[in-house]
This record gives C-alpha cells, structure tokens and sequence, in this order.
C-alpha cells in the first residue's frame, strides 16, 4: 500500500506550522531511532514531548481525523503521536526499516506500526534532494510531495530520505496501527470503499448494488478487524 493523501493541513496551516517550526530549538534525530537505524540516521528532530511538538501533532491528528480518503486508507486503530524532522546541509536518513512495535513515550500505551506516515511541510521546489525512498515489490518510488500533502505506506517496507543539498526539508512523521493488520486485506477493503463511494455518487446511496456492496465491505469488516 502507498497512498498520497492530499491537502492534510491547508496553506494557511502550513504557513503556520513553518513559522513555528523555523525557529524552534531542534535536537539530534537520533534519539527515537532503533538501533540499526540510528546508524544511517542523519538527521535533527523536534524533541517529541515538548510543547511544540505536541500542540502541533494534535492538529494534525485533528486534520487527519476530518479527512476521509486518510481513514479509508488508514482504517487506524491506534495513532503515534506525529513527530517534526529537519534536513539540511546535505542530511539524510539511510535505507531502514520502522521498528514494528513502538511504545508511546511518556504513556503506558504500545502499537503495532502497520502503516508509516510522512506529511510534507516545505514548498519541494525549495529544496534540492529530499526524496522519500520506498521500497515495494515493483522496484522503489521516490515521494516528494506538495506542502500540506501526506504520503501512507506500509511500515513493513525499506525506505529512506536521500540528502538535502540545499534548503530545508522539514516533514511531520508518524506510525499507526489499523485495525487491518494484514496489508493486503486493508488494500482489498480500500478499493471496496473507494468503489462505493464513487458509485454511491453517480447512482445514489439507495441503490440496490450500493446497498450490497456496502453490506459486503461491513461484513468483511466484521470479519477482520481487530478491536
């Protein structure tokens, strides 16, 4: 699965997140890396209990809340809190996987990181380099999105942040646990949803077929998630 979900936040909020972001106090990147990640992680991050980083991850999680292509995609069960990174002066983060169970810092609460999140705040004309690296099985993609655009993709990939030669790539981060575990089951119930509703539009949500298929996607719904 890798899915662009489009205007998260809009121009306005991120104007207002870089104004924020710019002249905050940033740390090394290092600090919520695994260990073999912190190996080829070369970058600086918003230190994730401050207040900063948390007032601004809840807008996020407010935007992605109203967004309706994200919870199709996404069908979350459990969302980490968004992280901020920062790339400069030729930084990068090496190829990598996500570690598959993070605890919540600062809670009791630990989720499984079934999908991966990056949603870009920076202009990409700004800054040379930049690309966010996924793996799949159909070779890699390079993602270099709009500001206020959010790319999703399953944690279980490789990926990495090729080096930003000039200006500044600042993104949100964060992991989720659906309620789908299995990938392919979620992708199978995206397209479901997404026929639906394009159906449910040129024929109208009474539809006899409408009817049906969203009776099918509920009962695979009952079928597979996990509460």
């Amino acid at each position: 699965m890798l899915i662009v979900i489009p205007q998260v936040l809009s121009a306005h909020e991120v104007e207002q997140f870089r104004t924020h972001l710019l002249e905050a106090d940033w740390a090394d990147g290092r600090s919520t890396a695994g260990s073999q990640s912190a190996m080829v992680k070369h970058n600086r991050q918003l230190p994730e209990l401050s207040p900063l980083a948390q007032q601004l991850g809840n807008q996020v999680l407010h935007a992605l809340g109203k967004h309706p292509l994200f919870l199709s995609a996404a069908l979350p069960k459990a969302i980490y809190p968004p992280l901020f990174n920062r790339y400069a002066g030729g930084e990068h983060f090496g190829v990598h996987v996500d570690n598959a169970i993070r605890p919540i810092k600062g809670t009791s609460q630990v989720i499984r990181t079934d999908l991966s999140a990056t949603l870009f705040l920076m202009d990409p004309a700004s800054y040379d380099g930049g690309e966010l690296v996924i793996e799949g099985q159909f070779g890699a993609q390079e993602v270099k999105l709009a500001a206020g655009d959010m790319v999703l993709y399953s944690a279980t990939s490789l990926h990495a942040v090729r080096p930003v030669e000039q200006g500044e790539r600042i993104c949100a981060f964060f992991w989720l646990q659906s309620m789908i575990r299995d990938d392919g089951i979620r992708q199978w119930l995206f397209d479901l949803d997404q026929s639906i509703q394009s159906l449910s539009t040129r024929l109208g949500p009474g539809d006899d077929e409408v009817v049906r298929l969203t009776g099918l996607y509920h009962n695979a719904m009952r079928r597979y998630a996990e509460l």
